[in-house]
């Protein structure tokens, strides 16, 4: 089976053993930096994700930490990954955001998505038409070749869900995203069935929380969990707000978002039954 790679996973896991090796040698930034003769500003960096510590960097680190060669072997690998260009950097930085760069680069290697939607179908489940009408009514609004690559990018993504070994989309969608009529009636009944289409597929558990359930946990609070098949990448949550996001790694943080969503499973319909309530409310449109 082809291992998937994705450069901002390996990036992280890399920072991760650095962090871990100067903790388990007891060593501080300044001491390091030193026998180094580097800056310490320079280690941070390397420490914080804000730059890749390449090969020369890691075998360095290695020496000074007397890590033993296969797992510094191991590590220099992975500043080589962590080096690559994703598929995802083609695109411009109008048609992916920096904010939506890193979740696309997470995403790419992941397992399992699990996505708790609110107001909006999620976007590995949208229609081109659907997808089209938002961004179209997004501001600033974006030009035709923009709106081209994000709709290139979004089919590149949604590609992953029918290959030989497809991601898992796990999702519980509010009514409220159902209703809401984004480019009317007939771009909606085109999406509600496109929603009965994908939960038809093994790995798209899709479950529908109606307005009869009343309160709910996480309401007015949607995210997404990501999980990785290398268990040494531990599950990040993921919330979006209009201009920024937030990445969720601490270990407590992200059990509360797994129970929430657990919870939101167990009070939303089955799959049986909400694959009903989505041809219902296809065919009242």
């Amino acid at each position: 089976m082809e291992e998937r790679i994705s450069p901002t996973v390996r990036l992280r896991r890399l920072t991760r053993g650095i962090r871990r090796w100067r903790a388990e040698a007891g060593l501080r930034q300044e001491d390091v930096a030193a026998a180094l003769d580097w800056s310490k500003p320079k280690l941070s960096r390397f420490e914080n994700a804000e730059k890749s510590a390449g090969p020369a960097e890691v075998l360095a680190l290695a020496a000074v930490y007397g890590v033993p060669d296969a797992e510094r072997d191991q590590y220099v690998a992975l500043a080589l990954q962590a080096r690559q260009k994703g598929w995802w950097q083609r695109y411009g930085q109008d048609t992916l955001a920096s904010n939506f760069e890193e979740y696309v680069g997470l995403e790419s290697e992941a397992a399992e998505v699990r996505e708790f939607a609110a107001e909006l179908i999620p976007g590995l489940l949208q229609t081109e038409r659907y997808a089209t009408e938002l961004i179209q009514a997004w501001i600033p609004q974006a030009d035709e070749v923009v709106m081209k690559e994000r709709a290139d990018l979004r089919a590149q993504r949604q590609a992953r869900l029918h290959e030989t070994n497809p991601l898992t989309v796990g999702t519980v969608i509010h009514e409220s995203a159902l209703r809401q009529l984004v480019g009317g009636p007939e771009v909606m009944r085109e999406q509600l069935k496109h929603l009965v289409a994908s939960a038809k597929l093994p790995n798209v558990p899709l479950q529908v929380l109606p307005f009869s359930t009343g309160a709910i946990p996480a309401l007015g609070a949607p995210f997404i969990l990501l999980s990785f098949p290398d268990q040494e990448d531990p599950d990040v949550a993921f919330a979006e707000h209009l201009t920024s996001s937030v990445y969720m790694e601490d270990p407590a943080e992200v059990e509360m978002y797994t129970l929430n969503y657990s919870a939101l499973r167990s009070k939303a319909l089955s799959q049986k039954e909400s694959i009903t309530f989505l041809n219902r409310l296809a065919r009242e449109l």
